[in-house]
């Protein structure tokens, strides 16, 4: 007998999740059918497959032919292409068809996220006409929210808003109501610039077509928004110095964790080695002046630390699609400026402080005190500008060679300017203490 509940489907999804395998099955089995398929698109993918392996072949293959095309979609996108030919044969004729339709698409354009469940009507049917049939076929559209006008070849001409017809006489034809002016996505646009049109237009769905302007299915908001957030998980964790998780930090084993995250520590500890090597090159002069050797960590720490800003800012304004590869030249313009300024500013503190240390007699820096001071604060003020630059800079070169600006890792930036940071923090003080101290 088939459980009541008034729950709603995410939240039993939510609870369903914490179960074992066989707990899992069992429980999902005690809901009817209707509400089945609506948990089941509430589910991680990770429980989604775990389920699956619990259902019978004809349990699997009732689930299968009736779930949302967009959700089925999802579920074989990562599956190894033997298991995938073997679930799509376990769908009836229309349904095997729509699924190798949508998975014939580039897994980064936007059709991968549409479904071809929506209303469609021709300019010559009359309001009443058209209640008639979405009470036909609209229990399965996606949305409601708009209605789609084609012509006799499935070409788009326009979408009208539900709210237009219910304001129209119901003897109205729709071709009095269209103007032709709507919005569409390109089947092959990558999901990224279809983000962009999602923020920009404001829309809950849009329609997808081919080049020739042959609808072929919608894109709603919330489908869009899942991928938004896989795709700021993943360039977060990216941008922390470790690949992506594939399921939830919660979900994910120990073993795996360590793995997702040992990689780029061994690459980052290999090249924080050099920070190691060029202290080693300047060993002579730390040995004669060994008071330089106090202000390393204030140095390195300053510009990776404007690297990270820097790299931050750039990543996210390129995610946002506020920039782009040809504004380059404005962004390092506007970075050198924020370099010097910063660098002045933290230059100028790093005077002070070793100006009142000595003053206040809290530490002697010796006859040299002032030179010390000018080595500190112009090697602040270059070190802190180079950092924003290479921060900045190494996005737009990762995007021009087709790679995520993502892996641009604070880590990495941070690495990158503590051993040039060193380079130029010695130099300058070979130059201003050279004949004195050195």
């Amino acid at each position: 007998m088939s459980k009541k509940i008034k729950v709603h489907p995410a939240d039993i999804a939510e609870n369903l999740s914490k179960l074992d395998k066989e707990a899992l099955y069992e429980q999902f089995n005690h809901y009817d059918f209707d509400l089945q398929l609506e948990i089941f698109s509430f589910l991680e993918k990770d429980v989604q497959y775990r389920l699956a392996k619990s259902l019978s072949e004809s349990e699997l293959k009732e689930l299968l032919n009736n779930l949302k095309p967009d959700i089925r979609n999802q579920l074989f996108s990562d599956l190894p292409d033997d298991l995938i030919k073997y679930l799509i044969n376990l769908l009836n004729e229309r349904e095997k068809q729509l699924a190798l339709k949508l998975i014939g698409y580039d897994e980064n354009s936007i059709a991968h996220l549409m479904t071809p469940m929506y209303v469609q009507v021709r300019p010559y049917f009359t309001v009443e006409h058209v209640f008639k049939h979405i009470k036909l076929f609209g229990k399965k559209a996606e949305t409601l929210n708009f209605i789609y006008v084609v012509d006799e070849k499935n070409v788009l001409i326009d979408d009208l808003k539900i709210g237009e017809l219910l304001l129209a006489d119901t003897d109205t034809e729709i071709s009095e109501l269209i103007d032709h002016n709507f919005v569409a996505i390109r089947a092959a646009t990558p999901m990224e610039e279809a983000f962009e049109i999602f923020q920009k237009y404001d829309r809950s769905a849009l329609p997808i077509t081919t080049d020739n302007g042959v609808l072929v299915g919608i894109v709603t908001f919330d489908d869009v928004l899942d991928q938004i957030k896989d795709r700021d998980t993943e360039d977060i964790q990216r941008f922390g110095g470790m690949d992506e998780l594939d399921v939830a930090y919660t979900k994910t084993p120990l073993l795996k964790l360590i793995q997702k995250r040992a990689g780029w520590l061994i690459i980052l500890f290999l090249s924080e080695m050099l920070t190691a090597s060029a202290m080693a090159y300047f060993d002579g002069e730390i040995e004669k002046a060994v008071v330089l050797a106090l202000f390393v960590p204030l140095i390195i720490s300053s510009g990776g630390n404007s690297g990270s800003q820097a790299a931050s800012l750039i990543i996210r304004a390129m995610a946002l699609g506020e920039i782009k590869l040809k504004d380059w030249w404005y962004v390092m313009k506007r970075e050198i400026s924020s370099g010097l300024i910063l660098g002045g500013i933290l230059g100028t503190i790093g005077f002070l402080r070793i100006l009142l240390w000595q003053e206040l007699g809290i530490y002697d820096y010796g006859i040299y005190w002032v030179y010390i001071a000018l080595s500190v604060s112009l090697s602040l003020l270059f070190v802190v500008l180079w950092g924003t630059l290479s921060g900045s800079v190494i996005p737009f070169v990762l995007r021009r060679f087709g790679l995520d600006p993502a892996t641009a890792s604070a880590p990495f930036v941070a690495t990158l300017v503590d051993v040039s940071g060193l380079i130029i923090y010695f130099t300058v003080a070979g130059l201003l203490l050279s004949g004195k101290l050195l």
